[in-house]
């Protein structure tokens, strides 16, 4: 829980708190006014005179009080740290690291701060660095990772589109069917006409 919640929830326990304050210090009022002249009073199974109910009930008002100042207290303390912590903190960084880059070679003097010197690198054997990189090669086909080199050999199919050139050649012109000659009409009626007179003269 932040600061934030950590107020927020004292603020209403303080509020719950204070609601029962109310309820007790009625109480003890009421118990005043209409029980004074009472000798005891009989309840949870046991006597209680009136002045033992009053003090009970103002001792229940102390404690619930004394809670109620401590959490106000709390709640300015927490509003001041919740504003003035943020940069102290900053600081406090700075400074340590300042400190360990001072002192970085002398592990005693940097424990007299309280710090620890950082640790080297210690370089990976052999075994340990086939074992990462088969460990980063697993990574890398369980994750469908392929290196520069790979995708370029990578290409998708093309189709090749090949257009063929067709040279047109001369125009063909077609000539019209040839009709037959006047003459020759004209001769075959005659040779046929000459014919049949041949056959008349003869009869």
């Amino acid at each position: 829980m932040g600061q934030k919640g950590e107020i927020q929830a004292m603020a209403a326990k303080t509020t719950t708190h204070a609601g029962e304050i109310a309820r007790a210090e009625q109480l003890a009022a009421g118990t005043q006014k209409h029980f004074a002249t009472a000798t005891t009073l009989k309840f949870a199974s046991a006597d209680h005179t009136p002045k033992e109910i009053t003090d009970d009930l103002e001792s229940l008002v102390a404690l619930l009080q004394a809670v109620a100042d401590a959490r106000n207290v709390v709640k300015v303390k927490l509003a001041a740290l919740k504003a003035q912590a943020p940069a102290l903190r900053v600081l406090v960084r700075a400074y340590e690291s300042f400190v360990k880059a001072t002192f970085s070679e002398s592990p005693d003097v940097l424990a007299d701060f309280g710090l620890q010197p950082r640790k080297a690198m210690t370089p990976l054997t052999t075994e340990q660095k086939a074992v990462a990189n088969a460990k980063r090669e697993a990574t890398r086909k369980a994750r469908g990772i392929t290196s520069k080199k790979a995708r370029k050999a990578v290409s998708g199919g093309v189709i090749d589109l090949v257009t063929a050139t067709v040279k047109a050649g001369p125009p063909v012109v077609e000539s019209p069917a040839a009709a037959p000659s006047d003459a020759g009409t004209n001769g075959s009626t005659a040779s046929g006409a000459g014919s049949g007179g041949a056959t008349t003269h003869g009869a």
